[in-house]
């Protein structure tokens, strides 16, 4: 095992690790840091790839976009910052469906290759890359966009709620009769004196 497998590894299980911790935190926003510290270590496994390209577009387009995207949508919907019982739900079902697809993944790549090797193809260039997204895969790439920008339009609408309300809501209201608070009787100066033989002037 070579000081590359080793840094595969340790990465892998800094993906995996902070990828549970997304969906196992009860914070919010903890979870898009735990989301950035998963696609970073991915940027990581690319470069020990040799993908320098790749690892690069992982960090600025889902670290450097889309993550900030999702936390500037955490604060425009006003979500709470601290723990929330909303994300407190059993994971047992989605640890099931993901744990038995990994495990079907994994025992179909053993039994495909076992230990036979796989030449690998010449080193692409960014040019081969560029070309094969802006022309294969372009309605994805515009689809994708299209998402986001519907997200963040939506969170926007979510963070104001005069926004599809009746002008005619506020009218249509009965207007109740505001009584000004009473005001306190003012003070009487008591000027009588007791004169002589008892008579009060």
């Amino acid at each position: 095992m070579t000081g590359a497998d080793v840094l595969l590894l340790a990465l892998g299980a800094v993906a995996v690790g902070s990828g549970v911790l997304v969906v196992a935190t009860k914070h919010l926003v903890r979870a898009g840091l735990y989301l950035v510290l998963c696609l970073g270590a991915l940027a990581g496994d690319y470069l020990v790839l040799t993908a320098e390209l790749v690892a690069w577009v992982q960090v600025l387009i889902y670290v450097g976009a889309v993550v900030v995207l999702l936390l500037f949508a955490v604060m425009l919907t006003r979500a709470p910052i601290g723990a929330s019982d909303d994300l407190d739900r059993p994971g047992w079902p989605a640890v099931l469906i993901g744990g038995g697809a990994g495990l079907g993944l994994a025992a179909l790549l053993v039994d495909a290759f076992r230990w036979s090797t796989v030449d690998l193809p010449a080193a692409g260039t960014a040019e081969g890359i560029g070309e094969q997204v802006f022309r294969s895969w372009v309605l994805p790439f515009e689809v994708l966009s299209v998402l986001l920008l519907s997200a963040l339009v939506g969170a926007v609408v979510l963070s104001r709620p005069d926004i599809g309300r009746r002008p005619d809501a506020a009218s249509s209201r009965p207007a109740t009769p505001v009584t000004p608070p009473a005001r306190p009787a003012p003070a009487v100066e008591d000027r009588s004196t007791i004169g002589d033989g008892g008579v009060v002037r």
